[in-house]
């Protein structure tokens, strides 16, 4: 169509702006992308209180993402909160037939912040199948002791690591806390440690990360400057102000892809 870059988000609407689709897209626009969007719910929120989550029917679901298809030139999607694993799968397996390239970065969004719960725990080999589709994952300390309860935290990294790349958000460790970890081509571990002493809380920086490092891989950015990168811009995030909804930067550091 044109020289812009294309980027998808396939997550929840947030009304008030500061994750989901809204959060996304004004991450993809910062980092000089043209973010498209597929809703997968209407929630019931602000800031600070979560009321109810409305979930998008599949076959809508599905028939956004035809479209969008049919139309952009899309190689990179990141997605949000899916009403369940067998939807979630169903929607990796559309993907797939859509884009045969198509990398996509899942942040398996199992609680709202306020203790809404999305997700049952589902039968491992659901949750294989779903790994093995992606080419990333970015679950925080909570999320990834939930995926599979009867492994440790170590356990449960190795077993993902054999199909799929890690980024684990350290903003809920006891030990280290920022401290996030890159897990990628099954043997290797980077530590990414805080670039700042103090950060101000903020909701959705959990949405903000992935839809960074989503955007980064969509600019050709190898996978560990990639997180690293998106580490650093979630940290301006989160330090742009003293309140729980955060402002975006326009970074040029981040634009410059490697060829």
């Amino acid at each position: 169509m044109n020289d812009n870059k294309y980027i998808l988000t396939i997550a929840g609407h947030d009304p008030s702006g500061g994750a989901g689709l809204t959060s996304d897209i004004k991450t993809f626009e910062a980092h000089g992308l043209h973010g498209l969007s597929v809703c997968t719910a209407i929630t019931i929120q602000n800031d600070i209180d979560f009321k109810q989550c409305v979930w998008t029917e599949v076959n809508l679901i599905m028939a956004q993402l035809e479209i969008l298809f049919e139309r952009f030139d899309i190689h990179v999607v990141k997605i949000g909160i899916v009403e369940s694993w067998k939807t979630l799968d169903l929607i990796l397996n559309k993907l797939h037939l859509l884009s045969a390239d198509i990398k996509i970065v899942l942040d398996p969004i199992i609680k709202a912040s306020a203790g809404f719960d999305f997700h049952e725990t589902e039968s491992q080999d659901l949750l294989d199948n779903i790994w093995k589709q992606c080419f990333i994952v970015t679950p925080n300390y909570d999320e990834i002791q939930i995926l599979y309860p009867k492994l440790t935290i170590e356990n449960t990294i190795e077993h993902i690591s054999r199909t799929s790349n890690i980024y684990l958000k350290g903003g809920h460790r006891n030990d280290k806390k920022g401290w996030d970890t890159l897990h990628h081509s099954r043997i290797v571990m980077v530590n990414i440690p805080p670039n700042t002493d103090k950060v101000y809380e903020k909701h959705g920086s959990g949405c903000v990360l992935s839809a960074s490092l989503a955007s980064h891989l969509a600019l050709h950015i190898e996978l560990e400057d990639a997180a690293k990168n998106a580490k650093q811009y979630t940290e301006q995030f989160l330090n742009s102000n003293d309140s729980l909804l955060g402002k975006h930067k326009y970074t040029p550091q981040y634009l410059t892809p490697n060829t």
